[in-house]
């Protein structure tokens, strides 16, 4: 009797120090910071050599509530088809599977979930080497103990995969950033307040960057080239899509003979070539003539640029072609010609100013625009724009902005 009480307090001390051991080995990772494979090998290992659990599966919670299999050993097949919300997400206790209607689950043992309050973080489940494993003293005996431990170690990974994404959105946040600063570069930085224009441009983008574009380029002292763009989509793609765009308008005023067809139709041609069908550009672009007064233009697609006086005649920009990037060819492109009106006002604009909605999901629109334009026409050109934002912030509320948003206003007396 004696020595068998001996034999079975020896046990126990050297259960204890193994299980303080492992626990002291994977403390020992977590800080080394070693990868998530080698945290999961040392589980793995601890499970199958030193607890003797051949065959067993983990399943972990991530951040986006969706579960995904971290470990798996002596496991194949369509046991790995296990659905966490609809075959486990029932048990809240250590369960010991002595049948079950599903075919999956009746492969294991025991399932052990993993919670952190109210919370499923994980659910493990294994199958014990033979029927008498199944009733050994010592196997319930370790299920505190694996609980523990498989505790520790979900908590820990996860813990690296939110901070590996934390330092990832870092870096996207910082390149942004830069994105962003290089972008406002593209923008032309002075634009001409005096007795012959005045021109102001505002442009709020739905993210840090945009795929909205305005330009205005002298082409000698009496010459000017006023454009305006949108690419299809948002974000750093439709950004470097633009960029691209306004090097190659740019580059081929330096060096090609200026012809408002001939340059839409390189454009296009770049467009196609760059985003390969996937996005498009649609552009408005304007040579005026300060001494003749007349100004010609290409609407490609663009939303109608407002011309209109202080007598309230309103003409819409429509003459043109279809958006950039649609076809390898334009089908057709025509250019439109007025003669400006001393006093004339030319309000450009992407779709994120007429299709701001507001919390009945009605559109602000080209009238309300137009209205507004009216409203106060002897306003300057950089406070008209302060104004019509002033009103679309006032339309939309507490909603946000859901598109960039740009207005290019231009006055010639």
């Amino acid at each position: 009797m004696y020595d068998k009480q001996i034999n079975e307090l020896e046990t126990q001390l050297f259960q204890k120090d193994f299980k303080l051991n492992s626990l002291l080995e994977i403390t020992t990772a977590i800080n080394a910071n070693v990868s998530v494979d080698k945290l999961t090998e040392i589980y793995s290992f601890i499970m199958k050599e030193q607890l003797g659990f051949s065959r067993f599966i983990l399943f972990a919670r991530q951040e986006d509530e969706s579960w995904r299999l971290l470990v798996k050993n002596g496991i194949r097949g369509k046991l790995l088809n296990i659905d966490v919300e609809r075959d486990l997400i029932r048990f809240k206790d250590i369960t010991f599977i002595y049948s079950s209607t599903s075919d999956v689950l009746r492969e294991f043992d025991i399932i052990i979930p993993v919670y952190h309050k109210d919370e499923a973080l994980a659910y493990l489940l294994m199958k014990v080497n033979s029927p008498i494993d199944f009733y050994r003293e010592d196997t319930h005996n370790n299920l505190g103990f694996i609980e523990t431990l498989t505790n520790i170690i979900v908590v820990a990974i996860e813990n690296k995969i939110m901070a590996k994404q934390r330092v990832i959105q870092e870096r996207i946040t910082k390149e942004l950033e830069v994105a962003s600063e290089m972008q406002k570069l593209l923008f032309p930085a002075d634009l001409p307040s005096n007795r012959q224009m005045d021109i102001s441009a505002k442009y709020i983008p739905r993210h840090e960057v945009g795929g909205d574009y305005y330009d205005f380029i002298p082409l000698g002292n009496d010459e000017y080239i006023l454009c305006i763009g949108d690419v299809s989509g948002k974000g750093i793609g439709a950004a470097m899509l633009m960029a691209n765009f306004q090097a190659t308008l740019r580059t081929l005023f330096i060096y090609q003979k200026f012809d408002l067809p001939f340059l839409v139709n390189e454009l296009n041609e770049k467009v196609m070539k760059s985003a390969k069908g996937e996005k498009f550009v649609t552009f408005f672009i304007a040579h005026y003539n300060s001494k003749t007064r007349v100004l010609k233009y290409i609407n490609a697609g663009h939303n109608h640029p407002v011309m209109t006086t202080a007598k309230k005649e309103v003409t819409m920009l429509d003459e043109g072609t279809i958006g950039l990037g649609m076809f390898d060819e334009l089908p057709f492109i025509n250019v439109g010609e007025v003669v400006l009106k001393p006093n004339t006002t030319i309000v450009s604009y992407t779709d994120g100013v007429v299709e701001l909605e507001n919390k009945s999901g009605e559109q602000f629109g080209i009238d309300r625009l137009v209205k507004t334009i009216h409203s106060f026409y002897a306003l300057s050109m950089d406070d008209l724009n302060g104004l019509v934002f002033s009103k679309l912030e006032e339309w939309k509320g507490d909603l946000p902005y859901v598109d960039d948003t740009a207005i290019f206003a231009c006055r010639f007396f």
